[in-house]
């Protein structure tokens, strides 16, 4: 967790910070590239890695205004706002109408959520990523093998509608 009176991360922390958001990043990612998506592996990855690059330095810039001048702030949840905003740019990029159907969203939520657990892996909330991870991929997964089980869907036709 973020402590302004710790005034910079090690470049330790900083590493595995930023090596497990491109790890969670790459478990949604997987699942994308496993049914051919555009976005999928290295594009979660990079989304996930850079959301936590950014908090990473959005912390440090925080903590350097706190140390070097007294009285005066920064607002770190407007880089957040931002990285929110770039990752829902991205994200809708993935959606596309074809014959009438929507398709990618899906794709679209996957990376808005690979931009959220690189933020919570910059910020230093680590368990948290990794739970939002982990209930992705059951989401991602688990739902799809009960929507081919249950709703009698065909993975060709659920393939398609994701």
């Amino acid at each position: 967790m973020f402590d302004p009176d710790n005034t910079t991360l090690s470049e330790g922390v900083i590493a595995l910070r930023l090596l497990l958001a491109v790890g969670l990043g790459g478990v949604i990612g997987f699942e994308r590239e496993q049914l051919d998506r555009p976005a999928g592996l290295r594009t979660h990855m990079l989304t996930a890695l850079a959301a936590a690059l950014f908090t990473i330095i959005t912390m440090e810039i925080h903590a350097g205004v706190l140390r070097e001048a007294s009285g005066q702030s920064t607002d770190p949840i407007r880089v957040i706002e931002a990285v929110t905003a770039g990752v829902a740019f991205l994200a809708a990029g993935a959606i596309f109408r074809s014959q009438g159907d929507v398709k990618g969203l899906t794709t679209g939520a996957g990376m808005w959520l690979a931009g959220a657990i690189g933020v919570a892996c910059g910020a230093g909330y680590g368990i948290l990523a990794i739970m939002a991870t982990v209930l992705a991929a059951i989401i991602l997964v688990a739902v799809r093998w009960l929507e081919v089980h249950f709703k009698g869907k065909n993975d060709e036709h659920s393939r398609d509608a994701t």
